[in-house]
């Protein structure tokens, strides 16, 4: 597949599953909802709690991948792509992949601080 058809294929999944790496060296997977911004194949911006635990995972330890997938009628096809997983809390990120719908999680609006 090239890279166009990947980062297509990528635009298209619904969830994508992230991976850290805990304080004993194991890798953790969490299923997530898409990455709300992506550039190219490169950089991808999610979004979660500041005081969740892969937030603290990968200020101990950046290693990450993300993995997506589809499930088609005969056979699974996916893409795991391997990086450095940046925890970004200034204001002009959280602007730009703010989503309307978030102060169901975010009380305090895009300024809320977790």
């Amino acid at each position: 597949m090239d890279m166009n058809k990947i980062a297509e294929f990528i635009r298209k999944q619904k969830v994508a599953f992230i991976c850290s790496i805990d304080e004993n060296g194991f890798p953790n997977v969490k299923a997530m909802l898409k990455p709300r911004k992506a550039e190219g194949l490169k950089q991808f911006y999610f979004s979660t709690n500041t005081s969740s635990m892969r937030v603290k995972q990968y200020m101990n330890n950046p290693n990450a991948c993300i993995y997506f997938y589809h499930k088609g009628l005969i056979k699974y096809t996916g893409v795991m792509l391997k990086g450095k997983m940046e925890v970004l809390t200034d204001q002009e990120t959280k602007d730009m992949i703010w989503q309307r719908g978030d102060t169901m999680f975010y009380k305090g609006g895009v300024t809320d601080p977790d």
